[in-house]
């Protein structure tokens, strides 16, 4: 799983991926929301759904690159295929994308259990 990450970043690049993963999860839930509760279809709520289930994980910082890759290819099917706010949709996919590629960063779950580990040895 380490492989997928590239560093966990600390100080401001890890406070800025931070924000860009509560951005990106508050969008993914109020576009996905507002869209699960107007019944457009069983067909039109799947993609809204990956979505607001990837938002949870971007949210936590957990399995970030797949999740940011999962919200990313969710919002470009609600662009394609989807009728409405096309726009948002693509900043959501690209947002998706930049998370996928970049890494969750310091303060995440990722780097919690798959980050660097320090081994000490003991001296004699």
């Amino acid at each position: 799983m380490q492989r997928l990450f590239s560093v966990f970043p600390n100080g401001w690049p890890g406070r800025g991926l931070l924000l860009q993963r509560v951005v990106t999860a508050v969008f993914l839930f109020y576009f996905g929301f507002e869209h699960l509760n107007e019944d457009p279809g069983f067909a039109l709520i799947v993609p809204h759904a990956i979505g607001t289930c990837a938002g949870i994980f971007l949210l936590l910082g957990l399995w970030t690159p797949v999740c940011g890759t999962v919200a990313a290819a969710a919002e470009l099917w609600i662009a394609v295929f989807c009728i409405g706010d096309r726009g948002l949709a693509i900043l959501l996919a690209a947002l998706g994308a930049t998370l996928a590629t970049i890494g969750p960063g310091a303060w995440s779950l990722d780097a919690r259990l798959f980050g660097r580990k320090h081994f000490e040895i003991p001296q004699r």
